[in-house]
Formats: C-alpha cells, sequence, structure tokens
C-alpha cells in the first residue's frame, strides 16, 4: 500500500491517465453498434468518476441499505447516540432520507442535493471522518416516479462510498433486496450487520455462505441497535460486536483510510465498466470475424479472376514481345554466329521476302514482291499499334459488374449481422464508387504501361545475356561447325593427297547442311523457349500486380477498417483493464469492509456483470 507522498502522487497519475484513455476510447468513431453501446456505458460513467476524485478528501459518505424492517434507521441512531431517524419494525417508516453530519463539514462538496434529505448536523468526533445517510427501503411497492423511495436511493446510491447493509433473519433471503444489492455494491465498500439480535437467532454462518458467492464478506456484524442506543443513553458498556462497528466508523475510517476507499471505490467502477464492454465485444466480435473472413475470400476470388483475365490480355500480343526480346539480346551479343543465327530466325520472314526477289524475271514481278513486302511492313505496325492501344485498354479493364453486385449483396448481409451501423454496401452509388476508386489505381499503375513491358523486355535481355549463357550456346554452335570444317578440310588437304579418289562426296554436303540446320534450329528452339518462359513469367507477375493494385483496398474499404477497428478497441479494452487489475492491487482497503467481486474478463470471460447504477 503507498504510504509516501510520491507514491500517492503517481497512482493518482496512474489513475488520471486510465480515465484519459477511457475517454478517448469512447470518443472514437465507429460504425459498430456494439462499440457504440459500450462507448454509451463509458460516458455514463465518466461523469462518476470526476465525483469521485473531486471528493477525494471530503468524508466518506456511508448510506444505510437493507429492506423494510431491517432497522436501518434504529442502527443509525445508535451509531449517532441519539434519536435523529424515526424508526419502525412493519411499515417503510423512512421516507425522506436523512442526512447527518458534522456541523464543520461542507456538505456543498460533496455534490449531493440538500433538498433532497432531511439534514440533522451533530457535534460528535465519529462524524468529523464520515457523513451517514439513513436511505428509504428499496423493496417497497411504490411507482418508480420521481418522488418514489427507489428513485431516491437510486440518486443516493452513487454519491455514497460505503453501504452499511442491514439484514434480519426473516430478510436475509429476499431476492429483491438482493438484486438491489447487486446492482448497487459496485464502486462501493460493503459493511454487513444483521439486526435485531434481541429478537433472531445468529444467521450469520448461513447468510456468509450465501453472500460470499457474489461479496468479499470480512465479517458480519450481529447488533442489538434499540439496546445500544439505550446502553449509550444510560452509559452503559456496549455489546462487542456493535463497539466494534462503531470503532470502525469513527475511529478506524479515518484520512488515509478515506483515500484508500475512495480509489478502490473508482477503480472498481472502471473495472465493472471495461469487463461490461469486454464481455458484450467478445459476445459480437465473432461476427465481425465473420465478415471479416467473408471480405477476403471474395478479395482472393476477384483479384484471381482479375488476374486471369488481365493474363489473357497481356498474352495476345506475346509474340510481339519475344521478337523485340529476342531483337535486344542478339543486340546484346553484337556480331557473332549464334547471334547472326538469332538475327536471321527473327526476321525470317523477312529474309525470305528479300530472297523472293532474286526470283523475279521482270519488272512485274518486282512491283508484285514490292507490294507484298509493303502490306508485310503496313501489317506488323498495326500489329504495334494494336498492342499499344491493348495496354491503353487494360487500364479501363474492371470487374464484372454482375459479380462485384452479387459480391455486394452478401457483403451487406454479413454487415448487418455483424451490427455495423452505416456501410459503404447500403449506400447508393457504392458500385459505382468502387469501379471509381479501382480504376484510379489503375491509371496510377498503368500510366506508363508501355514502360513497364519496356523494362521487363530489359530485365529479360539482362539475364539471358550473360556471359556464361552466350559462352554455352556460342560452344554449342560453333562445335559442330568447326566439326564440319575439320573434317572437310582434313579430307581436302590431307585424305584426297594420298588418294585422289578418297575425296568427299556431294552427298556428305547435303547431309552436313541438314545437320547444321537441325542442330541450328535446336539451339535457337532452346533459347527462345527459354526466353518466352521468362517472359511469360514477367507477363503473369504483371497481370497479378496489376490485379492487386486494382483492388490493393480491398472490396469495401470502409468495412474492412471497421473491422480492424473493433479489434484495435477490444484491444485497448484489454490493455486497460490489465492496467486497473494491476492498480488495484496496489490499492488495498482495510480487512474490515466488504466488496462486490468485480470478476476478471481474461479468466472469466463467461461471467455476467450486472449493470451500472444509473445515477
Amino acid at each position: 500500500m503507498p504510504t509516501s507522498e510520491i507514491a500517492q502522487i503517481e497512482m493518482l497519475a496512474a489513475v488520471d491517465r486510465l480515465i484519459h484513455q477511457l475517454q478517448s476510447w469512447s470518443e472514437q468513431k465507429t460504425d459498430w453498434k456494439t462499440a457504440q453501446q459500450c462507448q454509451a456505458v463509458i460516458h455514463q460513467l465518466l461523469p462518476r468518476l470526476d465525483t469521485l476524485r473531486v471528493r477525494l478528501q471530503s468524508p466518506l459518505v456511508i448510506a444505510t441499505f437493507g429492506g423494510t424492517g431491517t432497522g436501518k434507521s434504529s442502527l443509525v441512531n445508535a451509531l449517532i447516540g441519539s434519536y435523529c431517524s424515526p424508526s419502525g419494525r412493519q411499515r417503510p417508516t423512512t421516507t425522506d432520507p436523512v442526512l447527518i453530519a458534522h456541523p464543520d463539514t461542507d456538505l456543498d462538496r460533496l455534490g449531493l442535493d440538500l433538498s433532497q434529505f432531511q439534514v440533522e448536523q451533530k457535534e460528535l468526533d465519529q462524524l468529523r471522518n464520515i457523513i451517514l445517510i439513513d436511505c428509504p427501503d428499496p423493496d417497497t411497492s411504490e411507482t418508480n416516479d420521481q418522488s418514489s423511495n427507489l428513485t431516491r436511493l437510486q440518486y443516493i446510491i452513487p454519491l455514497c462510498d460505503i453501504l452499511l447493509y442491514t439484514s434480519t433473519q426473516q430478510k436475509y433471503r429476499s431476492a429483491r433486496v438482493a438484486e438491489e444489492l447487486k446492482e448497487a455494491a459496485i464502486g462501493r465498500r460493503l459493511i454487513f450487520v444483521q439486526t435485531h439480535a434481541g429478537l433472531d437467532e445468529d444467521i450469520r454462518t448461513d447468510w456468509k455462505q450465501q453472500l460470499s458467492q457474489q461479496f468479499d464478506v470480512p465479517e458480519i456484524y450481529f447488533v442489538d441497535s434499540v439496546r445500544a442506543l439505550e446502553d449509550q443513553l444510560a452509559d452503559r458498556p456496549l455489546q462487542k460486536d456493535f463497539a466494534s462497528l462503531q470503532n470502525i466508523l469513527s475511529t478506524q475510517l479515518g484520512k488515509s483510510e478515506r483515500l484508500q476507499v475512495r480509489r478502490a471505490n473508482l477503480l472498481e467502477l472502471i473495472q465493472n465498466a471495461i469487463n461490461h464492454c469486454s464481455d458484450k465485444i467478445n459476445i459480437n466480435l465473432p461476427a465481425i470475424r465473420e465478415l471479416e473472413s467473408f471480405l477476403k475470400q471474395q478479395h482472393v476470388s476477384l483479384t484471381r479472376q482479375m488476374s486471369q483475365e488481365l493474363r489473357t490480355e497481356l498474352l495476345t500480343s506475346r509474340n510481339l514481345w519475344e521478337r523485340r526480346l529476342l531483337s535486344c539480346v542478339s543486340d546484346t551479343w553484337g556480331l557473332s554466329p549464334f547471334s547472326t543465327m538469332l538475327r536471321v530466325y527473327n526476321g525470317l520472314g523477312n529474309f525470305i521476302a528479300s530472297a523472293s526477289l532474286f526470283r523475279a524475271r521482270n519488272s512485274a514481278q518486282v512491283a508484285l514482291i514490292g507490294a507484298l513486302q509493303g502490306a508485310r511492313w503496313i501489317g506488323n505496325r498495326q500489329k504495334e499499334q494494336a498492342t499499344e492501344n491493348r495496354l491503353n485498354r487494360i487500364g479501363s479493364f474492371g470487374l464484372d459488374d454482375n459479380k462485384l453486385r452479387e459480391s455486394q449483396l452478401l457483403i451487406d448481409g454479413y454487415a448487418q449481422a455483424a451490427g455495423l451501423e452505416s456501410q459503404p454496401v447500403q449506400h447508393a452509388g457504392s458500385l459505382d464508387k468502387l469501379q471509381t476508386e479501382a480504376a484510379y489505381f489503375e491509371e496510377q499503375f498503368l500510366y506508363d504501361a508501355g514502360s513497364k513491358i519496356d523494362a521487363i523486355i530489359a530485365k529479360l535481355t539482362r539475364k539471358n545475356s550473360g556471359w556464361f549463357t552466350r559462352a554455352v550456346y556460342e560452344t554449342l554452335f560453333l562445335s559442330l561447325v568447326v566439326y564440319a570444317l575439320i573434317r572437310i578440310g582434313k579430307n581436302f588437304f590431307y585424305d584426297s593427297f594420298l588418294d585422289e579418289n578418297n575425296i568427299l562426296a556431294i552427298d556428305f554436303y547435303v547431309t552436313a547442311g541438314v545437320i547444321f540446320l537441325i542442330w541450328t534450329g535446336f539451339l535457337v528452339m532452346m533459347f527462345t523457349r527459354k526466353l518466352k518462359r521468362g517472359l511469360g513469367l514477367e507477363i503473369n507477375q504483371l497481370s497479378d500486380d496489376l490485379a492487386n493494385a486494382k483492388l490493393s483496398q480491398g472490396l469495401f474499404p470502409q468495412l474492412e477498417q471497421t473491422c480492424q477497428q473493433a479489434h484495435a478497441m477490444q484491444h485497448s479494452l484489454e490493455r486497460m483493464g490489465g492496467e486497473v487489475h494491476q492498480l488495484r492491487n496496489e490499492v488495498a482497503t482495510s480487512n474490515i469492509l466488504g466488496a462486490w467481486k468485480v470478476t476478471d474478463p481474461v479468466t472469466d470471460a463467461d461471467s455476467k456483470t450486472p449493470h451500472l447504477t444509473s445515477q
């Protein structure tokens, strides 16, 4: 328990920081109805916390609480030692609450509307640290209007620090009073008293066992209030239990204990509110998770579909890009045997058309061949232009409207089940908004689509024109050429010199030529296949990137943000709950006072927390 002034200041600073966090949490804008309801609870709690903080140095307010005829007024009279409050055994006697305080006590600081009380001021030492209130009965049959006992009680209880709970052998099992006690006990310390000791049997053991399910019950006092008042007036020794109870109120609840009681009450109120909100959020959070899961499923499905459609669109111009890639690689290699073969392969159509000129016999045939060559050139230019147009068209390539509307309706159902107050999917024109946002990201991604293709070709050119790749293909290509040349040279210069008839026949050269063409075609095919495979992978990656860019903000960004905010608010509550739990362990009140057992949501998630008593 903190004893030094610095420790007390640190404790107050920690409480102030916690209250500020609660206030910030309750002021967040959210579309989730569950969170809004929890924020309303916190908004209702914050003024009561401010009241408690302002009253830290004021005397403790102790109110009697119990069923009709349990001797509340008699107990108050006995504790004061004089007749201050009218008492009775059967029907409700106390209708106007009686407030008993020391004349030096500044009642205005307590925030009480004194017009609601019958005020009695007594020059007694035991009243310097406490204020006694004799409350109306909570179990009367009056209507719940502004003048009823229950309404008065609901106004008084939030302003009290300690409840003096009285009961008798006949009343201690009263369900109605027990329910009212549940509501009233949160944020207040408790003292349990069995009255009518001169008439009733001692039921404290059974009563304590019953109370212990929901309350910390350190002690129950068994008193005869009427006899105690008579003993005081006659100056006789007091009964043991009554003397102990009077000593607690007059001596043990001094200034230091007053601070601890109020801090414990404040932290208990905060803990109860956080537990209540955490339970409510945890109950409704699975619906948010279902919405998140469905959003992810729709995002993956539509992204996959869009990626496939974009891939098909991009691959339409694949042949043109393959020729450009092959041309760039051969240009990078420069003049070499295998690069020459690549150029021949790349320009095979033009080469065949040019070779046909040698077969022309007159000017008409030359003109015809020229016209065909010109038409071929124009066709290639048209293909290049179509490719550029296709890249531009991809910029406006979007999701299918029917698919989007289907997703919209399904997501709308999940959003309503999750309790979202204003979903983007319910707004008119939300589909157009989604398409507009998608088009914006497409434009950002494809404003330089041509340069992206150029970058891909340049990347693959660097990857496939390195010295190792070049050395492998040049070596494989030249190996056959060198072998053929060596074989021909050896036959011409050596074999024919020894034997004039040992000269290679024309069949050898035909066979060598065919093998050369086959070997060259095989190497070119292997190399171009490697280029095509790399280009295909890059196009696939480009289509995936484009699809992800279209939906980079998700299908419905506001819904996803609301879901993320719901998790963030839950985590904030859990963190604040942990801080309150730690502070409550540091603030220890006297073991003579009972209290409501505030459940920890981490260890008892299924527990039900009663509602806060309204002020």
